[in-house]
C-alpha cells in the first residue's frame, strides 16, 4: 500500500516497482541517485536557458531576444539548430522535473530532503555567480521550477 503521508524509513519504492531499497545501503544509494538527478536538472536548466538565448539570436533578435519582437525576422530563426536543441532540452528537462516530482510523491522523508537538496545545490553551483543567471526567461509552465 502506498503512503499518503510523510514517513521516514529505508524502505522506500522510488518510481518503479522494481526500484525498492530494503537495505541501509540501497537506500543510501538512492538517496545519492535522488541528489545527484536533482542537481543534474538545474544543469540542464542552463543549458536550456543559453540555447534560447543563442536561439533568440539566431532569430535576429538582441541578446536576450525580446528588444524588438514585431522587428525580429520570423523565417530564418524559427527553426534554427539552437531553437529545436532548445525545444529538446525542454522537453528533457519537462520529463526529468516530472520525474523527480513523482519521486517526491513517494513521502519517504529521505527521498523529499535528498531532491530538495539536490536543487538547491544544484541551483547554487550552477544558476548562481555568473552573468547569465541575471537574465530573466519565464517559459516554464512548472510552478515548482
Amino acid at each position: 500500500m502506498m503512503h499518503m503521508t510523510f514517513y521516514w524509513g529505508r524502505t522506500v519504492t522510488v518510481l518503479f516497482d522494481s526500484w525498492k531499497t530494503e537495505s541501509w545501503l540501497g537506500y543510501a544509494l538512492t538517496l545519492v541517485a535522488c541528489f545527484v538527478v536533482s542537481a543534474f536538472y538545474q544543469y540542464l536548466e542552463v543549458w536550456r536557458f543559453r540555447l534560447i538565448r543563442l536561439g533568440a539570436r539566431a532569430g535576429g533578435g538582441g541578446p536576450t531576444g525580446i528588444d524588438a519582437p514585431l522587428l525580429q525576422r520570423k523565417v530564418a530563426g524559427k527553426y534554427s539548430a539552437a531553437r529545436i536543441a532548445g525545444t529538446l532540452m525542454f522537453g528533457v528537462n519537462s520529463g526529468l522535473g516530472y520525474m523527480l516530482m513523482l519521486a517526491v510523491m513517494s513521502f519517504n522523508g529521505g527521498v523529499f530532503l535528498a531532491i530538495v537538496l539536490g536543487l538547491t545545490v544544484g541551483y547554487l553551483f550552477f544558476r548562481t555567480g555568473n552573468e547569465e543567471a541575471t537574465t530573466v526567461i519565464v517559459d516554464n509552465p512548472c510552478a515548482c521550477a
